[in-house]
């Protein structure tokens, strides 16, 4: 696993450089997974606004004034935040704290925060007196709805990493209520759904006060959005973030941190072994119990333990069907011998790579979407077959994970199940109510494909 790039760097050109542990993996495919899809979204928008479907709005805006009070305040918090945080970073954090907990914790660095935000401050009112008119000017301009997608991306962070974090809290209320501070600002624990959602209806109201056609922007994002969830999700298959499925119980993971194929009665001696990890994710460790899992722990013993046996067939790498996930971001399992890293633990018993299997499937369906998208005609389609396969896709992902589970429509669902039958149904209303052309009202005729 590469936790972060020093691991990288070490591993594929044999230097130890020591800032790079700062630079986390999963964090940067999230940094690209934002960059794919603003450019994904830029061309839809841009397809669009030649077939006359989407159209500019004028707005007044005013130059030469003087930096305005909430100028200056707005650039001193941004400033101020940034450098609180990578100055703590560099100067303050203590070494054992993971850059990860030290970057969502409340701590950082009160004079790097003060100095960088007044100097981006001075840098604004400085601009600003450049630019200054002696009689400022009201100018009309015309902004295309492709003009905004930067405020469009910076929405979709903002609300869907508030919106993932309240909802994977929600879904884990005890522990919210027992350690609320650790739980909200911690590295770990977000929930794509509750992102999905809170910054659909953040962007929903964005566009609605820029006067943009909701069906045709949604129809625009969806393949943007099925692509970025297939590179995040590379991210927390690289390193090894917790989100992985139930063990196989066909493998067991050797003293190196490998999975091996088990004997007869070896997946239930390494139960045994460890059974304070399988069943509260704890383990002994020089005898001493040390927590080493962020992976839930819903079982109450171990013949409740969710596994399934699966041998890969000749034609697949082992990794495929059980991954142990060595040297995991997350610090979860037991220790590696000979490995004096960081990072140095592995699952006792490999899983099922459910990271790796969306990222397959989700970059299948984005090809589909994307190399389809002329042919798919009626506005609100492709929002509906977004809508359809994404829900299918993350159910069918959900039966070999590991979630909490709560009672729904007389069976047991966990969470992101349940809002999976829910953005199913959606999709089948979108698909029937865009066969019937139900938002093509208002439509040009004859316009060009």
């Amino acid at each position: 696993m590469y936790p972060n790039l020093y691991y990288v760097f070490k591993d594929w050109f044999g230097v130890e450089w020591r800032a790079l542990g700062y630079l986390n993996t999963f964090g940067l495919m999230v940094a690209v997974s934002f960059i794919a899809a603003a450019a994904i979204i830029t061309a839809e928008l841009k397809r669009k606004e030649k077939q006359g479907l989407l159209f500019p709005r004028e707005e007044f805006i005013t130059v030469g004034k003087p930096a305005s009070l909430y100028d200056l305040l707005l650039n001193f918090i941004t400033g101020f935040l940034f450098a609180y945080k990578i100055g703590g970073l560099f100067f303050e954090k203590p070494e054992t704290e993971s850059p990860q907990s030290y970057i969502f914790s409340t701590q950082g660095s009160l004079l790097a925060g003060i100095l960088v935000g007044a100097a981006m401050a001075w840098m604004k009112w400085r601009d600003k007196e450049k630019q200054k008119l002696k009689t400022p000017e009201l100018r009309n301009v015309r902004i295309w709805p492709h003009d905004r997608v930067g405020d469009i991306v910076i929405i979709s962070l903002v609300f869907g990493i508030i919106g993932a974090k309240l909802f994977d809290s929600l879904e884990n209320w005890d522990d919210l209520v027992a350690h609320p501070l650790e739980r909200l600002f911690s590295a770990g624990g977000l929930t794509f759904y509750g992102g999905l959602i809170l910054a659909a209806v953040a962007i929903i109201i964005y566009a609605s006060a820029k006067r943009i056609k909701l069906i045709h922007l949604s129809d625009a994002i969806m393949p943007a959005l099925m692509l970025a969830y297939a590179i995040g999700r590379i991210g927390c298959q690289v390193a090894g973030d917790g989100d992985w499925g139930i063990f196989n119980s066909a493998y067991i993971t050797d003293s190196t941190g490998h999975a091996v194929l088990a004997k007869p009665g070896e997946f239930q001696q390494q139960l045994q072994q460890y059974s304070t990890y399988f069943l509260d994710g704890t383990v002994l460790d020089s005898g001493n119990p040390v927590p080493v899992s962020v992976t839930d722990r819903t079982s109450e013993s171990l013949d409740k333990v969710p596994h399934k046996p699966v041998i890969a067939p000749s034609w697949l790498p082992v990794w495929a069907v059980a991954y142990s996930y060595r040297q995991n971001v997350n610090k979860d399992g037991i220790a590696i011998a000979g490995i004096e890293e960081e990072h140095n633990r592995a699952l006792p018993v490999p899983v099922f790579p459910t990271p790796l299997y969306e990222t397959l499937l989700c970059t299948l369906i984005f090809l589909g979407l994307w190399f389809f998208r002329k042919n798919i005609r009626p506005a609100g389609m492709m929002t509906g077959l977004y809508l359809l396969l994404n829900g299918i896709e993350r159910y069918s992902i959900e039966t070999i994970r590991v979630n909490h589970t709560y009672p729904f429509l007389g069976f047991e669902a966990s969470q992101a199940q349940i809002i999976a039958m829910c953005i199913i149904l959606s999709g089948i209303i979108f698909i029937v109510m865009a066969g019937a052309k139900l938002f093509e009202k208002g439509k040009p005729a004859n316009l060009p494909s």
